[in-house]
């Protein structure tokens, strides 16, 4: 069954889950990019799913991409 997020759902993960802060305040679907806060205090963007299941949880300075293979 798929688990249908909202925007306090999204946010409540965020904070159990890392170091970052979400400041977008509404969602609209999962190939939204989100507007995040990390703890560096720079912001950065990423869809929620990538957030959540890639453990993408940090702007690219503290999380430089991996590279490609």
């Amino acid at each position: 069954m798929n688990k249908q997020w909202t925007i306090g759902k999204i946010k409540e993960f965020v904070e159990k889950n890392s170091d970052s802060k979400l400041l977008t305040t509404e969602y609209h679907g999962f190939s939204q990019k989100l507007l995040f806060k990390c703890a560096c205090d720079s912001n950065f963007e990423k869809t929620f799913k990538k957030f959540k299941n890639n453990n993408q949880r940090k702007c690219d300075v503290c999380q430089p991409p991996k590279e490609a293979r």
